[in-house]
């Protein structure tokens, strides 16, 4: 480890949650919901992105309390929703609690630039500066298979519906960042790079790696374990990452992925609710960052622990589609948790060797402490103890130590961190690190396989 930069950082905020757009309505997102406000304070700060397939679909913006029209079609598991000034309100006391933020999308699917408007300024002027951006509709380069537009809707079709509703917004919200595409296809990312936006600050992808949901297109972007502990889904999902910022910093803007999860197949797989899927997180969190990408979201659902999404990060209490609101933590939701307390965080150069599947990174914080964190992705079941040396830039004066660990790959809700099934306690609070050398550049620990370890170095 050095005192090296690297010129990215872990920004204060940058882990969140993506929720559909319709969840605004929701009553359960609210201060008073002591779970909640639990979990959401266990990630530090999060962004809150309001968006999915319903905002486009099933969503309905009022100021004035317009009833909802009826083309508008639902079920009972995907209901149809109002959202108004109320509904902001009661979500603002929630960030207030727990000093988050919110991205919101508006609704393209419907074509109604002065609608989408209306929502902006009433948003910009309910959530004020915790209101970080607003998107332009959900993966618009679906439009033309979902229905929601013509076959034969292209990039350029997008962008001249985007600039009549970035006018719209701009008469009234100024203020407000423009982000998107929050498309999943290269093809829409530089038309909308090359938009002439005056609020154009942010560009958004979505990527679901393992994508490939019966594995016929792409056997090795299927959802199993074997492909989702693999040294393969880090370099494809890093490989990805790169092409985006790569496109977005040409043009001066910063790069987020507000929308992204393992896999966005229906269903339970290999990978739901699995330890694998929280040392997969965190790992995903700690190399998006030190590649560039400045927020993250991943897609999840406050329907019920029963019969709800389980690639969701929480999920509500009851029995299937009567939640009672008591929300609890998933298992990749402890993946998220483990690293948010290192958000602020400078990226250092690090040179580190070892085997595949052990991922090394290391932080400098504001007060001069630093912080390693290693990802080991070996499986707990077969994997031997890595021993770890490490040479410190200085001389440290404490050392303490932090793990998310599990007893395999497969377990189901057995992911603990430090012993419970919680956030990391603050630093001051950790077990000093197991045979720290007061003193001494040079320090020596074994690590457990299937860990997600931090230590913190103070000097």
């Amino acid at each position: 480890m050095t005192d090296r930069e690297t010129g990215t950082s872990l920004p204060q905020g940058m882990s969140g949650i993506s929720l559909e757009a319709t969840d605004l309505a929701d009553p359960q997102l609210s201060s008073e919901n002591a779970s909640l406000v639990k979990l959401l304070s266990d990630v530090d700060g999060p962004v809150l992105r309001f968006g999915g397939n319903a905002v486009d679909r099933r969503f309905f913006w009022t100021s004035t309390g317009e009833a909802v029209p009826s083309s508008y079609t639902g079920d009972k598991a995907h209901p149809v929703r109002a959202v108004g000034p109320d509904d902001l309100a009661r979500v603002n006391e929630l960030l207030e609690a727990t000093n988050a933020q919110v991205a919101l999308t508006v609704d393209l699917g419907h074509y109604d630039p002065d609608r989408a408007a209306d929502m902006v300024k009433n948003a910009d002027a309910i959530l004020g500066d915790r209101l970080l951006s607003v998107t332009i509709g959900n993966e618009p380069n679906g439009f033309g298979t979902s229905g929601l537009r013509p076959g034969s809707y292209k990039p350029e079709d997008y962008v001249q519906e985007l600039k009549a509703y970035a006018k719209a917004i701009h008469s009234v919200a100024p203020d407000v960042p423009i982000a998107g595409p929050g498309a999943y296809s290269e093809a829409w990312w530089r038309p909308f790079i090359n938009a002439d936006l005056p609020q154009k600050k942010i560009f958004t992808f979505h990527n679901y790696p393992l994508h490939s949901c019966d594995g016929a297109a792409d056997p090795k972007a299927s959802p199993t374990l074997a492909n989702l502990m693999s040294p393969l889904m880090h370099q494809r999902a890093e490989d990805y990452q790169k092409a985006a910022i790569e496109a977005a910093r040409a043009a001066g803007l910063e790069t987020w992925l507000p929308e992204t999860g393992i896999s966005a197949c229906a269903g339970s797989n290999e990978t739901s609710r699995t330890h694998a899927s929280a040392l997969w997180t965190s790992d995903y969190v700690l190399n998006a960052a030190k590649l560039g990408i400045t927020r993250i979201g991943f897609h999840s659902s406050l329907l019920t622990c029963t019969g709800g999404p389980p690639m969701s990060m929480l999920c509500s209490g009851g029995p299937y589609l009567k939640p009672n609101g008591v929300f609890a933590a998933r298992t990749n939701f402890f993946g998220l948790a483990m690293v948010s307390d290192l958000e602020g965080g400078e990226f250092l150069e690090l040179q580190s060797s070892g085997g595949a599947l052990v991922y090394n990174y290391a932080l400098k914080s504001p007060d001069g402490s630093t912080a390693l964190v290693i990802v080991n992705q070996n499986d707990p079941q077969v994997a031997a103890q890595t021993e770890v040396k490490l040479t410190l830039p200085q001389q440290p004066v404490t050392g303490t130590m932090s793990q998310l660990a599990g007893p395999s790959y497969e377990a189901e809700d057995q992911t603990l961190i430090d012993g419970a099934a919680s956030g990391p306690a603050p630093v001051v609070e950790r077990l000093t690190v197991p045979g720290f050398q007061y003193g001494s550049q040079d320090q020596t620990i074994k690590l457990t396989a299937g860990t997600v370890t931090v230590l913190n170095f103070t000097y």
